[in-house]
C-alpha cells in the first residue's frame, strides 16, 4: 500500500514530460509547431501548455511587425523619420497562426484537471492580446486583394471570421466589428465561392446577412451559389429545404419566395407552386411575386383571362416593371382576340396598348422586355393594319 502511495505521489508531482520540456525550449513558431504535432503529451494540462506556448511564439512576430507599424505611424504624424519595412505576410500568419493555436489551448484549458475541478489558465491573456491585434487580417486581407492573391484573402479574412463566433473570444467588443464585418463576410463568401469551397461561401453569406445594409446582397449570392452547384435531384431538394428554412424566417421576402416557385417548377411540382402562392397571398395580398408567379402560372396554362387578372395586381404592386406590363398587354391582346363582343375587344385592345405603351416607356431599348411585336399586334388589333399609329408600332419591331 505504502510502495503504491509513493507512486502515486511521485505521478502527480513528477513535473513537466520530457516532450512537454523540449517544446518549452524551442525558439520559434514553426519548430515549436512540429514538435506539438509529433509530441505525445502526458494530460490535458501539458496540451493546453504546449499550445499557448505556440501562442507565445506566433506572438512574438506579431509584436515585432505592429511595433514596426506603431513607430512609423509616429513617424509619419511627427515627421521624424523615415519609415521602415515590416513583414506583412508574416504579421498575418502569425495572426492566423496564433488564433488557431489559442483556440486549441482553450479547447484543452477548459477541461477538468486530474481533481475534477476546471481551472482555465490561459483563455482570458489570450483571448485580449489576440482581439487586440485581430483587425490587422482585415487590412491585410484587402491588400492581397488588390494584388489578386485570392487564396491569401480567404486565408486572412477567413481567419478573421471563422474566429469572430469562437467561444474564446465571447468576452471580446464585437460591437465594435458591426460597422465592417458584413462587408467582409460578403466578400469572403465570394472568395470562398470561386474557390469552389461551398460551405464556407454559406458560412461566410449567413454572417454577411446579419448586417442590414449587406442581406440583400448577401442572400442574393448565397441563393445564386447554392444553386449553381446542383448536380442531382437530392441536391434540388436539400436546396429547397434550405429555401423553406430562409422562407420561413423571412416570409415577406419576394425573392426567396420567387426562388422557392421556381425550384417547385424545376421539380415540375405544381401542387407545391400553387400552395405556396396561395398561403402567401392569404397572407401578404400585395406581394408581388406572388402576384406575378400566380400569372405566369396561367399563362402556361393557356388562360390568358384568368393571367391578366392577376398581372394586372401585380403592374398595381409593382407600377415600373416593363415585364409585367409586356405579359399583362400580350395577356390582354390574346383574350380580345378571343372574344366575339365587339365592344368588349375594343376595351381589352385598349388596355393592351396602354399597358404595352407603358413598357415601351419604362424600357424603350427592349433591355428587359422584348415588347415590340406584341404592341404591335395590339394596334394592329384596335386600330387596323393601314392605321398611322399601327405602322409606327411596327417600326419597332425591327
Amino acid at each position: 500500500m505504502m510502495a503504491m502511495a509513493l507512486v502515486a505521489s511521485a505521478t502527480a508531482f513528477a513535473g513537466d514530460s520530457d516532450a512537454l520540456k523540449a517544446i518549452k525550449k524551442t525558439k520559434t513558431y514553426a519548430d515549436a509547431a512540429q514538435l506539438v504535432k509529433t509530441s505525445q503529451l502526458a494530460n490535458d494540462e501539458e496540451r493546453a501548455e504546449a499550445y499557448n506556448k505556440l501562442v507565445d511564439l506566433a506572438m512574438e512576430k506579431v509584436g515585432k511587425e505592429t511595433g514596426t507599424i506603431a513607430q512609423n505611424q509616429a513617424a509619419a504624424q511627427l515627421g521624424t523619420g523615415k519609415e521602415e519595412a515590416y513583414d506583412t505576410l508574416g504579421l498575418g500568419d502569425a495572426i492566423c497562426n496564433a488564433i488557431a493555436a489559442a483556440i486549441e489551448c482553450n479547447k484543452y484549458d477548459q477541461l477538468p484537471n486530474a481533481k475534477g475541478k476546471i481551472k482555465p489558465q490561459y483563455n482570458e491573456k489570450n483571448a485580449q492580446r489576440i482581439w487586440a491585434v485581430r483587425t490587422h487580417l482585415v487590412n491585410i486581407g484587402q491588400e492581397e486583394a488588390r494584388k489578386n492573391n485570392n487564396a491569401n484573402v480567404l486565408k486572412y479574412w477567413g481567419s478573421f471570421l471563422d474566429s469572430d463566433a469562437d467561444p474564446l473570444f465571447a468576452a471580446q467588443d464585437h460591437e465594435s466589428e458591426k460597422g465592417y464585418i458584413g462587408q467582409v463576410a460578403f466578400f469572403a463568401g465570394r472568395y470562398a465561392f470561386e474557390a469552389k469551397q461551398m460551405e464556407r461561401a454559406d458560412k461566410y453569406f449567413d454572417i454577411a446577412m446579419k448586417d442590414p445594409e449587406m442581406k440583400k446582397d448577401a442572400l442574393t449570392f448565397k441563393l445564386y451559389a447554392a444553386a449553381s452547384n446542383l448536380k442531382s435531384k437530392e441536391d434540388s431538394l436539400k436546396y429547397i429545404d434550405q429555401l423553406k428554412t430562409l422562407y420561413n424566417n423571412d416570409p415577406e421576402n419576394d425573392v426567396l419566395l420567387d426562388k422557392l416557385f421556381t425550384m417547385y417548377d424545376g421539380m415540375k411540382d405544381k401542387a407545391a407552386q400553387t400552395a405556396l402562392l396561395d398561403n402567401h397571398l392569404a397572407k401578404y395580398p400585395n406581394s408581388f411575386a406572388a402576384l406575378a408567379n400566380k400569372g405566369m402560372m396561367a399563362i402556361a396554362d393557356n388562360n390568358a383571362e384568368e393571367g391578366a387578372n392577376w398581372l394586372r395586381k401585380a403592374a398595381v404592386a409593382s407600377p415600373e416593371n416593363p415585364v409585367i406590363q409586356t405579359y399583362l398587354g400580350t395577356c390582354l391582346s390574346v383574350q380580345a382576340g378571343q372574344t366575339d363582343d365587339a365592344a368588349k375587344r375594343k376595351a381589352l385592345y385598349q388596355e393592351a396598348v396602354q399597358a404595352l405603351d407603358k413598357a415601351k416607356q419604362l424600357d424603350p431599348n427592349k433591355q428587359q422586355a422584348n415588347w415590340g411585336y406584341n404592341r404591335y399586334q395590339a394596334y394592329y388589333g384596335l386600330y387596323g393594319a393601314d392605321d398611322p399609329k399601327t405602322k409606327d408600332a411596327e417600326l419597332d419591331t425591327k
